[in-house]
């Protein structure tokens, strides 16, 4: 009798110590990926008001203005629209090879040099990185509507949010899609580039839905993975640094969403 009372004491007391340890990771999960979120979200924040802010410094209505600060005469654009001198050189000068590759050179530095950074510095390039994505991305409203590039951001985040919380809650193994995204994800890229120099609608079509699904699925895949590589043990500095890498992922993955819907269901000025 007594040999079982002290076997259902164990057995009890290694229950209750196993639900504590439980209750920690899942509390600690759950403040990281809250992290991982709210930084992305605050990039994405940054991103739009440095794209609205930019675009609305570039252009003018008054044509007479704009012929005064570029020091000639107006660069029409659109019906009503006009470039600035700050335009000019946003969109129609050396600069804007500058501004369209500032972004990519900013996610290799924090890919390689995170791990040799302060927190402060990591979510400091962070900062930045999405603060020169939005001046890259404000020629979108040269080219969309305003409505519609509303409309479509919108689409995204619903789209975003079903898709993240799939790879979240799933217990499903998604570590097989990575290779099979990852080739989709090049065979974008080189597509891409054909297509600048051929500008074939045809081909522009056929990258944006692909890239709607590659895209899509690293949402979900992405999502996994960055909840896998919470650690329970990590200090405060390695948890940083993988929320604001979490956060980068997260953030290129929305961002590339966005832009294929865009292509697909935006109206053009």
């Amino acid at each position: 009798m007594s040999t079982f009372d002290r076997n259902s004491v164990g057995r009890a007391q290694g229950y209750a110590t196993g639900r504590a340890e439980a209750g920690v990771i899942d509390q600690g999960l759950r403040a990281y990926m809250t992290k991982v979120y709210n930084l992305m979200a605050i990039g994405l924040a940054v991103t739009g008001l440095v794209a609205i802010g930019a675009f609305y410094m570039a252009v003018t209505g008054d044509a007479g203005s704009a012929a005064q600060m570029s020091g000639g005469g107006a660069a029409q654009i659109g019906q009503g629209m006009y470039l600035t001198s700050f335009g000019l050189a946003l969109y129609a000068s050396p600069l804007k090879w500058v501004v369209m590759l500032a972004p990519l050179g900013m996610v290799f530095f924090l890919s390689f040099r995170v791990q040799n950074m302060s927190v402060s510095g990591a979510q400091t390039a962070f900062w930045v990185f999405a603060a020169l994505m939005g001046l890259s991305l404000s020629s979108i409203f040269l080219v969309f509507t305003g409505q519609s590039i509303a409309r479509v951001f919108f689409i995204t985040a619903a789209s975003f949010g079903a898709l993240s919380l799939y790879g979240y809650t799933t217990k499903k193994d998604l570590s097989g899609w990575g290779s099979f995204l990852f080739m989709g994800l090049i065979g974008i890229i080189i597509a891409s580039l054909v297509n600048l120099f051929i500008g074939s609608s045809a081909l522009q079509f056929a990258i944006s839905v692909i890239g709607v699904l590659v895209f899509a699925g690293l949402t979900a895949y992405d999502t996994q993975q960055i909840k896998e590589m919470y650690y329970v043990g990590d200090d405060s500095s390695v948890a940083g640094k993988k929320a604001i890498m979490g956060a980068l992922r997260l953030y290129l993955d929305f961002i590339n969403l966005f832009m294929m819907l865009l292509q697909l269901f935006g109206n053009r000025q």
